[in-house]
């Protein structure tokens, strides 16, 4: 075992089984079940309400469970007290003791736990070294940057040797350089130490870049759990596309197969869409679909009448953001669509305002939601 990996415990499985936080009359957590591998980073994400930080603290042992069970390996923890079930957490203030130098601060649970002064101050020592922290163990919370204050916190949250660490939008303080400076630092410690982090918030750029495993939640319940891309790429629900970002929305209804593996559907505003299908049956009710943003090309419009899976529209809005360009066509009716492309096709492709253009993309882009 390495010389880090030894300043922690063995990871753990963490499972949730029918887990349910009520306050009152109000769920805030709605018998959800999720198994987070040991070893793995897994990000709780969601708008604010959604759940992620109840169920944070119910795993952390700071809130009673009110039905069902968290399991720590093997074992169920709900009657564990905190400072015994082998987790720790890290909260978003940081929670720094402002008298103390950062060595104590760091120390503060090993003294509370009876351990020697000279002893605790040496793991408190290697817990700076691991935080690039050492050249500032003498100073307090006071004298150091929102980083640094962040490096301090985790060092302390990591000296009791935890098997799974537990972050409150640990990020939501920097600014957003420094934000993505720390997701580097936090995946780099996650891979080095080999144990579980378990990681809530609102970023859904946050969950996507650090996380092997994103779980989407949404007024109490899991809307989707999956890797990065599967969340990206296979949305199963309007809120997931909406919430992940860079999808638009298509409703269609289904007209006819057009082949063993393709459909033919029609939208309320006469357009037709042409789709992956293998299923037997023909729907009746409306379908909704994503389409990334990214997956759309636009072009000059053709005087003939538009295939499936081109419409045509007028340039509303145009924003550069250095690698790419976002453009917002409106299509007839009140239809629009967002559409993302690279910053190389600037100079080839007039998108001004009120441009008149044409947007295809191939059936395979499209993704049925649930």
């Amino acid at each position: 075992m390495s010389e880090k990996k030894s300043l922690t415990r063995e990871a753990r499985d963490v499972e949730l089984v029918q887990l349910y936080k009520k306050y009152g009359q109000t769920t805030a957590v709605n018998g959800i079940s999720l198994k987070i591998p040991a070893g793995s980073y897994c990000c709780l994400v969601g708008p604010s309400g959604c759940g992620k930080t109840s169920t944070l603290r119910m795993i952390a042992g700071h809130e009673d469970v009110s039905e069902g069970s968290i399991l720590l390996g093997n074992k169920e923890i709900n009657e564990v007290p905190p400072a015994k079930r082998e987790t720790a957490m890290m909260f978003q203030n940081y929670a720094l003791f402002p008298h103390l130098n950062c060595r104590d601060n760091v120390a503060f649970s090993l003294k509370m736990r009876g351990t020697e002064k000279n002893e605790r101050q040496k793991v408190a020592d290697e817990y700076l070294e691991l935080v690039h922290m050492s050249s500032f163990a003498e100073r307090i919370p006071a004298q150091l940057s929102g980083g640094q204050q962040q490096r301090v916190a985790l060092a302390r949250a990591l000296v009791t040797h935890p098997s799974v660490l537990l972050l409150d939008e640990p990020l939501s303080a920097l600014d957003p350089f420094l934000r993505v400076k720390m997701r580097a630092e936090l995946k780099r410690l996650q891979v080095e130490l080999g144990i579980s982090f378990i990681h809530v918030t609102h970023s859904q750029v946050e969950a996507l870049a650090l996380a092997d495993q994103v779980v989407v939640m949404n007024q109490g319940n899991i809307e989707q759990a999956g890797t990065p891309r599967e969340i990206f790429n296979q949305p199963k629900s309007e809120f997931v596309a909406k919430f992940v970002g860079g999808h638009n929305l298509l409703k269609a209804k289904f007209e006819k197969k057009y082949s063993e593996s393709e459909a033919l559907l029609s939208s309320q505003e006469g357009f037709s869409y042409l789709v992956p299908w293998t299923a037997p049956d023909s729907p009746s009710g409306p379908l909704t679909f994503s389409l990334r943003q990214d997956c759309i090309r636009l072009d000059q419009p053709s005087e003939e009448t538009p295939p499936p899976n081109e419409v045509r529209g007028t340039v509303t809005a145009v924003e550069y953001k250095g690698t790419s360009l976002s453009v917002t066509l409106q299509l007839d009716g009140e239809l629009e669509l967002e559409v993302t492309l690279p910053e190389q096709l600037l100079g080839q492709l007039d998108v001004s305002y009120g441009k008149q253009l044409a947007a295809s993309w191939k059936p395979q882009d499209l993704c049925l939601l649930n």
